[in-house]
């Protein structure tokens, strides 16, 4: 008998749409509150998820999902490599 995997699903905080995890960018909060990029989603600490599209970055900009999803502010360095990843992605 042959049971199908589950897919994880993910919110992502800019469009707030369920989606697969390996379809999501994962952004980190480590205990020490340094914020990166997570490309192979095992880092420790506190994780949200973005789209892989630069409008849905610029949505969770605007109604601060980030912010929200780590329970404080988010400075402008991470958001900028966030864009910088999204523009390597496209290419």
């Amino acid at each position: 008998m042959n049971m199908a995997r589950k897919i994880p699903l993910r919110k992502c905080t800019g469009c707030q749409e369920m989606k697969d995890k390996r379809q999501l960018i994962r952004i980190v909060k480590t205990k020490e509150g340094n914020i990166s990029i997570d490309s192979t989603g095992k880092k420790n600490g506190r994780g949200a998820y973005i789209c892989k599209s630069i409008t849905c970055l610029e949505k969770a900009i605007k109604n601060k999902g980030l912010e929200r999803s780590f329970k404080g502010s988010i400075p402008s360095d991470v958001y900028s490599a966030l864009k910088e990843e999204l523009i390597k992605i496209d290419e």
